[in-house]
């Protein structure tokens, strides 16, 4: 029986500390990301026929957005805070439950009120899908965990991209009824986060019996000093997320007011935007693995100035460019922001993930209903010359402090 008991936790420690990365558990849920994306995707993408069908203003937009902003940003905190006292394998299907359930009603919209309720809902099931999520990414990293982060986040980055892509050949075509069929994708993330859901029980009730050393890094800075860094990181978010939601939201409406292109062609360059950003993140995360966070995070925000001030002024073909180069640079970020908040605080994996994708969300919600307003007051064209200096806040990287341990 002692034989017994101790193979079984030495079987038990080898899974544990294995410094293998889990890669099929890794696609899984980067897959699963790309579905919770393509259908988040699906609302900016669906503004130009809702501006149409509903005579929407630019600031009734903003409001639509900043509705789903918040439903997907003010939970996650809470969410994360909870789930690292009790994880909940199950949450990620449930959350994937709710989004479906926004989309079948988005489908159906026919008052204004319906349409903020339905986006609401797949607010609300981003918001607990983000935190568990990023917990199990970490759990399959091996220790890789800027790889691993990036590998999620690579799969939202791609659904993002390929949501407006599908909306431009199907929905613009057929109608709003259409949307619908964005609910068997949701159906499809329900079956496989429940899948790997039974990992993740499997690994969290392995965890708790194992007995092995923690393999935390430790970090030696002051409470003020960790506090400090996580507001530079969460200013730094701010400057990449209010850009980005000029870019998600409006990039469409830049092109046709300025080049005069038509609704699909503009969803095509937007789709050639957030493919960039896919492959920017990617690179990101795995770059910082083997140069260090702070370095990635210096050269994504402020490395992707030069072109962002430059982009309104260009023609159409270079307007296209360097907004991909854009997408490459400043996608880098997210992976080594994120993670680079989890090496300063190891034991808060789930409110760090709430937190930072929270307020990615209420950042892009609440900027976007502000440069909406703007570009009613203003124009279009204006908005995007303002946020052009946004990367410039890229700068305060340099208030972040050296950490060992963020480095593979």
């Amino acid at each position: 029986m002692m034989n017994k008991s101790n193979i079984m936790e030495n079987i038990s420690t080898k899974t544990i500390d294995s410094t293998k990365i889990v890669y099929p558990i890794l696609f899984m849920i980067s897959f699963s990301h790309f579905l919770n994306d393509l259908i988040q995707s699906t609302i900016p993408s669906l503004y130009p026929i809702l501006k149409g069908e509903f005579s929407l203003s630019f600031a009734q937009i903003g409001i639509i957005t900043l509705v789903f902003q918040l439903t997907a940003s003010i939970l996650q905190p809470f969410v994360g805070i909870y789930t690292d006292k009790k994880p909940n394998p199950r949450s990620l299907a449930i959350g994937m439950g709710l989004s479906m359930a926004g989309l079948l009603l988005l489908a159906a919209a026919h008052q204004y009120y319906v349409i903020l309720i339905s986006v609401a809902l797949i607010g609300m099931g981003s918001s607990i899908f983000h935190p568990e999520a990023s917990r199990v990414a970490q759990l399959a990293s091996g220790g890789q965990k800027g790889l691993a982060q990036s590998i999620f986040q690579v799969g939202g980055n791609s659904g993002s991209a390929i949501g407006p892509l599908l909306v431009a050949l199907i929905i613009l075509p057929l109608g709003q009824g259409y949307v619908g069929l964005f609910a068997i994708a949701a159906f499809i993330g329900i079956i496989v986060l429940w899948r790997i859901g039974n990992w993740y029980a499997e690994r969290l009730s392995l965890k708790k019996s194992a007995k092995h050393p923690s393999d935390i890094i430790e970090i030696q800075l002051s409470r003020k000093k960790v506090l400090f860094s996580v507001t530079i990181l969460l200013s730094l978010v701010f400057s990449k997320y209010i850009y980005l939601a000029s870019m998600t939201n409006y990039f469409t409406f830049f092109l046709i007011d300025k080049f005069h292109i038509s609704v699909q062609d503009s969803q095509l360059f937007l789709f050639m935007f957030l493919a960039a950003v896919a492959v920017g993140t990617i690179l990101g995360g795995k770059l910082g693995d083997k140069y260090g966070r702070k370095k990635i995070i210096w050269i994504s925000i402020l490395g992707a100035a030069p072109f962002t001030l430059c982009l309104p002024y260009l023609s159409l073909f270079w307007t296209i460019t360097f907004a991909v180069i854009i997408g490459l640079i400043i996608a880098s970020a997210f992976s080594a922001i994120l993670v680079y908040a989890t090496d300063l605080m190891p034991n808060k994996i789930g409110l760090v993930a709430g937190l930072f994708f929270g307020f990615m969300f209420g950042m892009g919600g609440i900027g976007s209903a502000i440069l909406g307003a703007l570009a009613d007051d203003t124009s279009i064209e204006f908005v995007f010359k303002i946020c052009a200096f946004l990367p410039l806040m890229g700068i305060i990287t340099a208030f972040l402090p050296n950490i060992k341990g963020h480095k593979k």
